[in-house]
């Protein structure tokens, strides 16, 4: 294999590519990491103070591909959560002790979990780190695929014989690849910030509905919380401009009381909000992951880890066709992908799509239908229980990764998921 060979060219070294890198990091396959921004470079989009929330599941898949000893000790755990609607009387409240977990999930800083995954990319000799480097173009032969990118201005030619996009839901990959979406505009804009409560939030995440749309606040270190709140775009740009004692008392009349006064917030950055599906995962040797795939609303804290269980079903793919001395690239490889991800990625668009739907209508029938189910949830432990596995990423197919198993060796589970 000459020096611009590969198995695998990886365009989008964030936190989907990275993730790919780090599962495949044991397989014994060559791996391009194609990314436009250097990782320790200031303007890493993907590597901010963001909040991201790591369902259980997406622990498991971390502790399988070896990235979790780098992570575990700046990721906060999420013991409990508290569901709510402003203004309505119903309530739903989860404790990872009723399933014998020792979390539901975790939250970390992108910027630490994007350290995490470099720490575990850097060990490894078969993954090159391309950057600053962007796709320019890429054509399928016979046995694979020529594809060219643009190095500070000049054109360098790569082989690989598996092409994966994951860079995003502005995806290039995608778009040369002629895959079409479907895509559903919310009209609501997140606005993410770091907030410091007065009380100690003791390991609770809580997700409030509002007026405006979901409002969650989620452990992000024992003294400070990472908000998502969502807002109608036409009054996004106002919630910005607010000075922070402004904002902070708007956040406290939604949020209430429940941790004491809010005392501080961060730099505000906003995105908008939309459902955007790709109609295929996978077209010729090229495969998506990630948001290049899909891009779900953020209420439950799903998007992130969708797209973690893509990377671990697509690299148990990868795995298990070399191990036969199959080619990597073929329909039969990525057809299994797609199919195998397909319940997962339909259950899991519905459940978000579901809940925004539900809670943004301010009908009282409607008002009082989302009560009563939050009570019913509240009290019914095997629906809540149900639900919970989903939101922790446990419903379903388990691959080995999802296991807390590695893609090679003994299958013997780092962690337990069947508590």
């Amino acid at each position: 294999m000459g020096e611009d060979d590969y198995d695998i060219l990886v365009v989008g070294g964030g936190l989907a590519g990275a993730s790919l890198a780090s599962a495949l990091s044991d397989s014994a396959v060559r791996i391009g990491l194609i990314e436009a921004v250097p990782p320790e470079g200031p303007v890493q989009p993907s590597y901010d103070d963001r909040g991201i929330a790591l369902a259980y599941g997406s622990r498991q898949i971390f502790a399988g591909t070896g990235v979790w000893p780098y992570l575990e000790a700046v990721a906060e755990p999420i013991r409990r959560i508290h569901v709510s609607d402003q203004g309505g009387f119903g309530a739903m409240r989860m404790d990872c002790s009723e399933l014998g977990y020792e979390a539901l999930g975790y939250v970390a800083l992108a910027r630490d979990l994007g350290r995490a995954l470099m720490e575990r990319i850097k060990a490894v000799p078969t993954i090159e780190l391309i950057t600053p480097a962007t796709l320019a173009d890429f054509s399928e032969g016979p046995d694979g695929l020529r594809v060219e990118i643009e190095v500070s201005g000049k054109r360098r030619g790569l082989s690989c014989r598996l092409l994966v996009g994951a860079d995003g839901m502005r995806s290039e990959v995608r778009r040369m690849a002629g895959i079409e979406v479907e895509r559903h505009d919310y009209d609501q804009t997140a606005v993410i910030a770091n907030v410091s409560p007065e009380r100690r939030h003791e390991g609770m995440a809580f997700e409030r509905f509002t007026p405006n749309g979901p409002l969650a606040l989620l452990p992000l270190t024992p003294e400070h919380c990472s908000l998502v709140w969502a807002h109608p775009t036409s009054r996004a740009d106002a919630i910005l401009a607010l000075d922070d004692a402004t904002f902070l008392r708007r956040l406290q009349e939604a949020f209430g009381y429940r941790l004491g006064r809010l005392k501080r917030v961060g730099a505000r950055q906003s995105y908008p909000l939309s459902l955007v599906r790709a109609k295929r995962y996978t077209q010729g040797r090229v495969a998506l992951v990630g948001n290049a795939a899909h891009t779900l609303h953020p209420v439950a804290g799903q998007g992130f880890n969708l797209g973690l269980r893509d990377v671990s079903v697509l690299a148990e793919e990868i795995d298990r066709a070399r191990r036969a001395r199959e080619d990597i690239g073929v329909p039969k490889v990525l057809d299994a992908y797609t199919r195998r991800r397909t319940a997962d990625l339909n259950q899991t668009s519905g459940l978000t799509d579901g809940l925004v739907r539900a809670f943004s209508n301010d009908f009282r029938f409607a008002s009082l239908v989302r009560d009563l189910g939050l009570i019913g949830m509240d009290l019914c432990g095997p629906l809540r229980h149900r639900f919970m596995n989903r939101t922790m990423g446990l419903g379903g197919e388990a691959p080995r990764l999802l296991r807390g198993v590695p893609l090679t060796g003994s299958n013997r589970r780092t962690h337990d998921v069947s508590a």
